[in-house]
């Protein structure tokens, strides 16, 4: 377990922080990746970019790297220690992402091929109720792959669909949170309203060059 990121997690007054202002975050990342009402996919990168956000925060850009990071598991160089940040809604713990391709023969190969390289920062949001946010040691991750082989641990995508991917399966998920191994902080998701309009920013930074009251406006 890196030590540094035992800093965060053994802080209270951080984790008490996190627990109150992450839920509003996250539903800003809602409708910022919303269209017609339904949230997109890239809704998983804007998490992302939050939970980083708080790391480079706490601990300075200078220890937290993003830049030139093409691995599809690692997401974040913290004090180079390599973590994947993952994030799932619902009720119970599900399958999670663990490469996206549309290709059969990639993901068999893939499969054939896979070993965990990173600790997994896992964030369990259940609107309404409560989820949690988990650390999983990459030496978790490995023992429970051995202990059960790829093809157990992983899922192939389903012929004749529009696969989005191979995915951890969702009794392995839940055998990742519930190591002994594996940081645990509970924590509830209120259902936050929070007034926000994702072109607000844009329109903010227009104003910076263009009149604010617009010149092509019809009188």
């Amino acid at each position: 377990m890196p030590p540094q990121i035992l800093r965060l997690f053994n802080n209270r007054t951080i984790i008490e922080a996190v627990k109150v202002k992450l839920p509003e975050m996250f539903v800003i990342a809602n409708k910022e990746s919303s269209r017609n009402g339904k949230v997109g996919m890239e809704v998983g990168s804007l998490r992302e970019r939050i939970i980083i956000a708080l790391l480079i925060q706490q601990f300075g850009s200078e220890h937290v790297v993003t830049n030139g990071i093409t691995e599809h598991e690692l997401d974040v160089l913290f004090f180079n220690d390599r973590i994947s940040i993952k994030t799932v809604s619902g009720n119970d713990l599900t399958e999670i992402k663990a490469i996206w391709t549309v290709d059969r023969e990639s993901a068999r190969y893939f499969i054939t091929n896979y070993s965990p390289t990173c600790d997994m920062m896992l964030i369990h949001i259940n609107w309404g109720n409560m989820g949690c946010i988990y650390y999983i040691p990459v030496s978790v991750q490995q023992a429970i792959l051995t202990n059960v082989g790829r093809e157990n641990y992983l899922k192939m995508p389903p012929e004749n669909t529009n696969p989005r991917g191979v995915v951890i399966r969702k009794n392995i998920v839940k055998r990742l949170a519930a190591h002994e191994d594996t940081i645990r902080i509970p924590m509830s998701w209120p259902e936050v309203n929070v007034e926000y309009d994702p072109h607000d920013k844009w329109v903010e930074m227009w104003n910076e060059v263009l009149p604010s009251e617009g010149s092509l406006r019809l009188l």
